[in-house]
């Protein structure tokens, strides 16, 4: 995909726009191990559902996306999978 301008626009098309896009990203306020993963269960189970989630993951991979689930994984699991890519 092309940069920014044509290469974004799955972003358009994301079922994480809208209101229950806080579910991506964790709080300002700490939160419990319980509450991280319910809200981790929220985001996974509307990526789950997504016609653009391999794009949304492959930007996350490419921009290496420190934060937020993005392609249904969260930021352990994108590590685990580049590193599983780069060995």
């Amino acid at each position: 995909m092309a940069m920014r301008s044509a290469g974004e626009l799955w972003q358009a098309k994301a079922a994480c726009r809208g209101p229950h896009s806080t579910a991506f990203f964790p709080p300002a306020h700490a939160e419990r191990k319980e509450e991280r993963l319910e809200r981790e269960s929220k985001a996974k189970s509307i990526c789950a559902g997504c016609i653009v989630r391999e794009d949304c993951l492959d930007y996350a991979m490419r921009i290496r996306e420190p934060h937020g689930i993005w392609g249904g994984l969260n930021e352990v699991e994108r590590k685990q999978l580049m590193d599983r890519r780069a060995g």
